[in-house]
């Protein structure tokens, strides 16, 4: 059975400014994270754009329509907490990327995943100097060690309001080199995801549509949609 969502409990919101950056305000009433931490925001966009989707809510608080709210509480009661637990999670994707494990048959799919995901591959040797191996089948294959090092300062180099985003994406991508695609504007959303649901979506035209990989692939764009305003609202201050 599932917990029924609260009711709208507040009336007005607004933002407010702090010692400690940008807050959102319910019935004057500062607003906190799940984990009871004043959500202290570092700019005014995001503030406002959190405080438009509380001000959105109506009989009741769904907390899954308040993706932004969510990003940012991650990166207060998870981030700030266990960064490099995290960062340790994330660069593991770069061992196992979605974008280097390619298909043998049928040849089709093969070009189609050669077009897509070798120019991910050298958009990352030229922004980062970073040169990630491709191979064909499932066989785990170890990725150069001097990359999965240079990969890590990069993950390292992002703040934790963005590394909450960047988290997101690469996985929801299932592939860091597609987040981080994503995170720096090489690829729109919708590009990511598409990318990171190259396969199935091969598989769709093949055998046709199934409802549940609809909603997943649906669910899987908004996520990585939201993932990539928050930041875009991180560098407007």
């Amino acid at each position: 059975m599932h917990k029924a969502a609260p009711r709208r409990f507040y009336k007005i919101v607004a933002v407010v400014a702090g010692a400690q950056g940008w807050s959102v305000t319910l019935d004057d009433k500062v607003l906190r994270s799940p984990a009871k931490k004043d959500l202290n925001l570092p700019g005014r966009a995001l503030a406002d754009a959190i405080a438009v989707e509380w001000d959105a809510q109506t009989e009741h608080v769904r907390p899954l329509a308040m993706p932004l709210m969510q990003l940012a509480a991650t990166a207060i009661d998870r981030i700030c907490t266990d960064r490099q637990r995290i960062i340790d999670e994330l660069i593991g994707y770069a061992r196992t990327d979605l974008v280097c494990y390619r298909a043998t048959e049928p040849p089709a799919l093969v070009e189609r995943e050669a077009q897509t995901w070798d120019l991910l591959l050298a958009w990352l040797r030229r922004r980062y100097d970073v040169s990630l191996v491709a191979t064909k089948g499932v066989v785990a294959i170890d990725q150069p060690p001097e990359a999965v090092d240079a990969l890590t300062r990069v993950l390292e180099s992002y703040d934790d309001f963005a590394l909450a985003a960047l988290a997101t994406l690469i996985q929801t991508a299932g592939s860091l080199v597609i987040g981080l695609a994503v995170a720096e504007g090489e690829l729109t959303a919708e590009q990511g995801a598409h990318a990171a649901q190259l396969d199935e979506l091969y598989q769709t035209e093949r055998w046709g549509e199934d409802s549940e990989a609809v909603e997943r692939r649906v669910t899987q764009l908004a996520e990585m949609v939201a993932a990539r305003r928050f930041l875009e609202l991180l560098t407007q201050g």
